[in-house]
């Protein structure tokens, strides 16, 4: 079904297996194969360690990262294909898929023609929410874990939505893209460094999008900051952050919010940032990353993994499946990413402990700061004192999607609804989408590199330039000119 990778640049980790299958019974032994293959080539889960020159402060130079050949044309400034009814398959349809089919059918001009989940329970009660839609009702692929091929490749779906666990969105994008699908992936896009050099290479050679659907981008504060930054009311940008901070232990360890215990097993294999693209993506946007400026680097350290073992031994019986699993990634994992113009966005990523939501959200220039949860600013020379200023008194700044839908519909503050509806509408009117298959590369390359930086003590990784030198053109964004 694959086809084979692009030769890997990388060398691999200095320790050779790969690390937590020993102990993850919660993982498809297909998956597990299919990891292993690429480990052994050196482009698994955590590679990314290379042979630096050999001077005195070898160490601390990230190794450089070869490009790939182009195998393609550039994703870049590609507008999608004009159409008056935009077609969507839904693969996954637990948590996650059932609440964003409701907000595909709430956009004018969309049908939801496809549907699959390997629990056919949940296809028929979301495909019974389709009908309520007044829409005809779906196909159902419900015939185990590999069904989502065929309704990948039905000729009546323009646009196939992947919100499954995380180690399926890379075979499942891939499937949508070989069938000549554009494909929206839940966060993150894919695992392995050289999982998201394939997608690259697949969005190029079948001229189909492939996107991260990063709904944090369309957060109605991350949109204001978003045009504040580009129109230079916080002057020259000097530094961000973004997080995932988000007490997760009871619903990991509950046996029905997730399908399985999926989620909580990715804690028993990656020691980093296995979730930085809520934090990431809206920061890179407003420094204009793969726009203008490039992400370079990445250094990350962990604290000691105990918050869920420490949940278990005081929540979980004797006996519990739970109890044959190992913790290895960092309760809190902070990572320091560096751009090609020198700026430093802080991402940190902490699920396992006591903590009220936050995704920090901060921006900070040569005029002022912003900081979010709870929002505020501080600019100069509006400010001084060292006091806080009001953020809502901002509000002019508003992106224009969020004054046209004030009360948007669905979770998350109405993000979600305005991320599907911008979507849906850049497909209806064919104009380009606001981020690409090298955003989605860039924003989820944290998954392996933080693991492989905390591996080697802190030691710096060299991110990918996805777009392959074209980062240096500004072009339009998330920050649009309404159509």
């Amino acid at each position: 079904m694959h086809e084979s990778a692009p030769q890997n640049p990388r060398q691999p980790e200095t320790e050779t297996e790969t690390p937590g299958h020993a102990q993850d019974p919660g993982v498809s032994r297909r998956f597990l194969l299919k990891s292993a293959g690429a480990a052994g080539a050196g482009v698994g889960v955590g590679a990314g360690l290379g042979a630096g020159p050999a001077r005195a402060d070898a160490a601390a130079e990230p190794a450089a990262a070869a490009v790939p050949r182009r195998q393609g044309a550039t994703m870049i400034g590609v507008p999608f294909e004009r159409r008056g009814t935009v077609r969507v398959g839904i693969v996954g349809l637990g948590n996650r898929g059932a609440s964003m089919t409701e907000l595909f059918l709430a956009v004018p001009g969309v049908r939801v023609v496809a549907l699959c989940d390997k629990v056919r329970a949940k296809a028929e009660k979301v495909a019974a929410t389709v009908k309520a839609a007044g829409q005809p009702a779906p196909a159902l692929y419900t015939k185990g874990e590999d069904d989502y091929a065929q309704l990948c490749g039905r000729g009546d779906v323009d646009f196939v939505y992947v919100a499954t666990p995380w180690e399926w969105h890379f075979p499942m994008a891939e499937a949508a893209l070989k069938a000549g699908k554009h494909v929206g992936v839940e966060c993150p896009a894919a695992m392995e460094l050289d999982q998201l050099w394939r997608l690259v290479d697949l969005s190029e050679r079948t001229r189909r999008h492939c996107m991260q659907l990063e709904n944090c981008c369309y957060g109605k504060n991350e949109m204001r900051v978003l045009r504040m930054a580009h129109a230079g009311v916080f002057g020259e940008l000097l530094h961000g952050a973004g997080a995932y901070l988000h007490d997760l232990r009871e619903l990991m360890f509950s046996p029905t919010y997730y399908e399985g215990p999926w989620r909580r097993q990715w804690h028993t294999r990656l020691r980093g940032d296995i979730y930085p693209t809520h934090g990431f993506a809206p920061v890179a946007n407003y420094m204009d990353v793969n726009r203008g400026d490039r992400a370079v680097r990445i250094s990350t350290v962990g604290s000691p993994a105990a918050g869920l073992a420490a949940y278990r031994a005081q929540h979980m019986p004797a006996g519990d499946p739970s109890w044959k699993e190992t913790y290895v990634g960092s309760d809190l994992s902070v990572s320091l990413v560096q751009t090609a113009k020198g700026r430093v966005i802080r991402l940190e990523h902490g699920v396992s402990n006591p903590h009220p939501y936050s995704r920090v959200n901060t921006l900070g220039g040569t005029k002022g700061v912003f900081e979010d949860y709870p929002p505020r600013i501080y600019l100069e020379p509006e400010m001084s004192g060292d006091e806080w200023g009001d953020f809502g008194a901002y509000a002019k700044w508003d992106h224009w999607l969020w004054k046209e839908h004030a009360n948007p519909p669905g979770g998350h503050g109405g993000m979600d609804y305005i991320m599907v509806f911008r979507l849906m509408q850049c497909m209806q009117q064919g104009l380009v989408p606001d981020f690409d298959v090298y955003d989605a590369a860039t924003w989820s390359a944290p998954v392996p590199l933080s693991h492989a930086s905390i591996r080697a003590k802190g030691a710096p990784q060299e991110i990918p330039d996805f777009t392959r030198g074209q980062w240096r053109a500004g072009r339009s964004g998330v920050d649009s000119v309404k159509p």
